[in-house]
Protein backbone atom coordinates (compact mmCIF):
# COMPACT_ATOMS: atom_id res chain seq x y z
CA UNK A 1 0.00 0.00 0.00
CA UNK A 2 1.23 3.37 -0.90
CA UNK A 3 0.75 6.77 0.88
CA UNK A 4 -0.70 9.87 -1.75
CA UNK A 5 -0.69 13.79 -0.83
CA UNK A 6 -4.20 15.43 -1.55
CA UNK A 7 -3.83 18.64 -2.27
CA UNK A 8 -6.72 20.52 -2.51
CA UNK A 9 -7.15 24.11 -3.89
CA UNK A 10 -10.03 26.50 -5.26
CA UNK A 11 -10.97 30.31 -5.89
CA UNK A 12 -11.01 31.36 -2.28
CA UNK A 13 -10.78 34.82 -3.32
CA UNK A 14 -13.02 35.95 -6.58
CA UNK A 15 -16.34 36.98 -4.28
CA UNK A 16 -18.89 35.45 -7.30
CA UNK A 17 -17.38 32.13 -6.89
CA UNK A 18 -18.04 31.86 -3.19
CA UNK A 19 -20.56 29.68 -1.82
CA UNK A 20 -23.75 31.25 0.11
CA UNK A 21 -23.38 30.26 4.04
CA UNK A 22 -26.37 27.32 3.35
CA UNK A 23 -24.10 26.28 0.35
CA UNK A 24 -21.67 26.10 2.32
CA UNK A 25 -22.80 24.36 5.62
CA UNK A 26 -23.75 21.69 3.00
CA UNK A 27 -20.72 21.54 1.15
CA UNK A 28 -18.97 20.91 4.88
CA UNK A 29 -21.43 18.55 5.20
CA UNK A 30 -20.15 16.59 2.22
CA UNK A 31 -16.66 16.93 3.36
CA UNK A 32 -17.12 15.29 6.68
CA UNK A 33 -19.78 12.50 5.30
CA UNK A 34 -16.57 11.83 2.53
CA UNK A 35 -13.95 11.89 5.49
CA UNK A 36 -16.00 9.48 7.62
CA UNK A 37 -16.14 6.67 4.63
CA UNK A 38 -12.32 7.23 4.19
CA UNK A 39 -11.99 6.42 7.58
CA UNK A 40 -14.14 3.40 7.61
CA UNK A 41 -12.22 2.05 4.38
CA UNK A 42 -8.90 2.43 6.20
CA UNK A 43 -7.81 4.99 3.29
CA UNK A 44 -6.76 7.83 5.61
CA UNK A 45 -3.10 7.10 6.06
CA UNK A 46 -3.05 10.43 8.77
CA UNK A 47 -5.42 12.00 11.18
CA UNK A 48 -7.12 14.67 10.07
CA UNK A 49 -5.45 18.09 10.90
CA UNK A 50 -7.57 21.75 10.81
CA UNK A 51 -4.54 24.11 9.86
CA UNK A 52 -4.89 27.78 9.83
CA UNK A 53 -6.54 29.76 6.58
CA UNK A 54 -3.62 32.50 7.13
CA UNK A 55 0.54 31.76 7.53
CA UNK A 56 3.33 33.24 6.24
CA UNK A 57 5.56 33.45 2.79
CA UNK A 58 9.53 33.10 2.94
CA UNK A 59 10.80 34.06 -0.42
CA UNK A 60 14.16 33.42 -1.79
CA UNK A 61 15.48 36.57 -0.69
CA UNK A 62 14.33 35.61 2.79
CA UNK A 63 11.66 38.82 3.12
CA UNK A 64 8.55 37.70 4.67
CA UNK A 65 5.14 38.35 3.49
CA UNK A 66 1.31 37.17 4.92
CA UNK A 67 0.20 34.21 2.70
CA UNK A 68 -1.03 32.83 1.01
CA UNK A 69 0.04 34.94 -1.95
CA UNK A 70 -2.80 37.75 -1.76
CA UNK A 71 -2.65 38.36 -5.57
CA UNK A 72 -3.24 34.18 -6.37
CA UNK A 73 -6.49 33.35 -7.12
CA UNK A 74 -6.67 29.58 -6.60
CA UNK A 75 -4.93 28.71 -2.86
CA UNK A 76 -4.46 25.67 -1.24
CA UNK A 77 -7.52 24.70 0.70
CA UNK A 78 -6.14 21.39 3.26
CA UNK A 79 -4.74 18.18 2.18
CA UNK A 80 -5.01 14.83 3.53
CA UNK A 81 -2.47 11.84 3.21
CA UNK A 82 -4.52 8.97 1.82
CA UNK A 83 -3.60 4.98 1.40
CA UNK A 84 -3.93 3.29 -2.48
CA UNK A 85 -2.52 0.28 -4.29
CA UNK A 86 -1.04 2.83 -7.17
CA UNK A 87 -2.35 6.34 -8.81
CA UNK A 88 -5.39 4.87 -10.56
CA UNK A 89 -6.84 3.73 -6.93
CA UNK A 90 -5.98 7.73 -5.62
CA UNK A 91 -7.51 9.27 -8.32
CA UNK A 92 -10.79 7.57 -7.80
CA UNK A 93 -10.69 8.01 -3.73
CA UNK A 94 -9.89 11.87 -5.15
CA UNK A 95 -12.63 11.95 -7.54
CA UNK A 96 -15.15 11.83 -4.40
CA UNK A 97 -13.84 14.83 -3.09
CA UNK A 98 -16.34 17.54 -2.52
CA UNK A 99 -13.64 20.59 -3.33
CA UNK A 100 -14.59 19.27 -6.73
CA UNK A 101 -18.29 20.56 -6.29
CA UNK A 102 -16.84 24.72 -6.13
CA UNK A 103 -14.98 24.14 -9.06
CA UNK A 104 -11.65 23.44 -7.44
CA UNK A 105 -9.24 20.51 -8.19
CA UNK A 106 -6.97 18.32 -5.71
CA UNK A 107 -3.78 17.45 -6.93
CA UNK A 108 -2.44 13.80 -6.26
CA UNK A 109 1.26 13.11 -5.52
CA UNK A 110 2.86 9.77 -4.28
CA UNK A 111 4.97 9.20 -1.29
CA UNK A 112 8.42 8.51 -2.47
CA UNK A 113 9.90 5.12 -0.90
Amino acid sequence: MNEFLLLFRRDFKTKESQPSPEELQAHLSRWREWFRNLEAQDKLARPLQPWEATGKVLKHDKSVTDGPYAEIKESIGGFIVIKATDYEEALQIAKGAPILELGGSVEIRMAVK
